[in-house]
């Protein structure tokens, strides 16, 4: 990445927005134009794992398009000593910057479909089985994104990775967020692609076990490049979790109280 650090963080603002935008805004399309769900799933995960592989295409060149603070952070353990990923600098640039660029996306899509700009979600995804769907969503995404760098393949991202997310939508109960940044953003609306507050917190700690899972399969597979950096994660995981879940503490204060957990995605 040879693009000023100024330039990678918009690059990841930009992009996270957008993703996020893409995920919502397909999703009240989607449910203004049919009542039966498996058609706004179908619609919602097309326009999805189209909106991706333009945007990684796109910004790709510029930041490496993570748009997913579980990508940046697996990206760094795996580099740390080698050099090759992000350092400790751009994690800490990239991660605030995916949020907020999540959040403003979710408000950009509200906007352009008449809904209020911010209204919390109240669909709970709290269940074991969803959060379950999480780690494995978060982990395959792990696998995917470092076992293309491994191969060589790396040029093939934007197909491949869109491709998985697309599957992912389909074959995990959750319907494979694997991102915690666009999961804090898709808190902020009350739409069919929303996430209530409440339930931000576990899966976004089931996204970070994901990563993981991911890199111990990544080191299983390919080879360890550094023997510390599953315990760097691991490390890095805590941290970050807690910061994850002081931002939920501070939405879920002016967030709706709890209401029943709906069965759309």
């Amino acid at each position: 990445m040879t693009a000023p650090l100024g330039r990678r963080v918009a690059a990841e603002a930009v992009g996270t927005g957008l993703l996020v935008t893409v995920v919502v805004g397909s999703g009240i399309q989607a449910t203004e134009l049919s009542h039966d769900v498996g058609v706004q799933l179908l619609a919602n995960s097309l326009a999805t794992v189209l909106g991706l592989g333009v945007l990684i295409t796109l910004l790709g060149p510029v930041s490496g398009a993570h748009f997913n603070p579980a990508v940046t952070l697996a990206a760094w353990a795996t580099g740390r000593r080698t050099g090759e990923g992000p350092g400790l600098r751009e994690v800490a640039a990239y991660v605030p910057a995916q949020v907020a660029g999540a959040i403003a996306g979710a408000v950009l899509a509200d906007a352009m479909f008449g809904e209020p700009l911010v209204r919390f979600s109240t669909q709970h995804r709290s269940a074991g089985h969803l959060l379950l769907g999480e780690v494995v969503a978060t982990g395959g995404l792990i696998l995917l994104v470092l076992g293309l760098e491994r191969v060589g393949r790396a040029a093939l991202a934007p197909a491949v990775v869109a491709s998985y997310i697309g599957a992912a939508y389909w074959f995990t109960s959750s319907t494979s967020f694997a991102n915690p940044a666009v999961t804090i953003g898709r808190a902020f609306t009350d739409t069919f692609a929303g996430i209530a507050p409440g339930s931000v917190a576990p899966f976004i700690g089931a996204q970070l076990l994901g990563v993981v899972v991911g890199l111990t399969a990544v080191a299983g597979v390919y080879g360890r490049r550094d023997r510390a950096a599953t315990a760097a994660v691991v490390t890095a995981t805590v941290a970050t979790t807690a910061a994850a879940a002081a931002t939920t503490a501070t939405v879920a204060v002016v967030a709706p109280h709890d209401e029943p957990e709906l069965a759309s995605p």
